[in-house]
């Protein structure tokens, strides 16, 4: 990930979220890869895909279970939890966690009407979190108006 990239990734989820505070930073020997920070709190991972040929980036954010509501199954009381959890994560009162249809491991997240990412369930060794992932494709980077 080049100088170029991280800012433009940097741009690119500042005005997707609507956060200033927003910050991706390169990781010094590791160099298909770069952390997010929201103020002095790291909030995730975003690496470089080069499958296919065609670059991309995933980002990834950890989300910890705080009060346990079911055991394997995402549930609404769960997904309202995850949503207001994302909103003051984010900053932002238009980012919407929404049960998918027919599958309760994952929600999908929205801003706005714009899919952007998935929450998903991670039951491992009975320590339940979850996973945000959100595929950011090369076009996305390129600015709008």
């Amino acid at each position: 990930m080049d100088v170029q990239e991280v800012r433009k990734l940097d741009a690119y989820l500042k005005r997707l979220f609507g956060n200033a505070k927003i910050r991706v930073v390169p990781r010094p020997k590791v160099a298909d890869s770069a952390e997010v920070y929201i103020d002095d709190d790291q909030i995730g991972v975003l690496s470089v895909d080069d499958e296919d040929g065609d670059r991309s980036f995933q980002f990834v954010m950890a989300v910890r279970e705080q009060d346990r509501t079911s055991k394997h199954a995402m549930d609404v009381q769960e997904v309202g939890k995850l949503d207001a959890h994302l909103k003051r994560v984010f900053g932002t009162p238009k980012i919407r966690v929404v049960p998918r249809p027919k599958k309760d491991d994952s929600a999908e997240v929205y801003i706005g009407q714009d899919f952007v990412g998935v929450l998903f369930v991670d039951d491992e060794d009975d320590d339940r979190s979850f996973q945000f992932q959100m595929a950011i494709l090369e076009d996305d980077l390129i600015e709008q108006g």
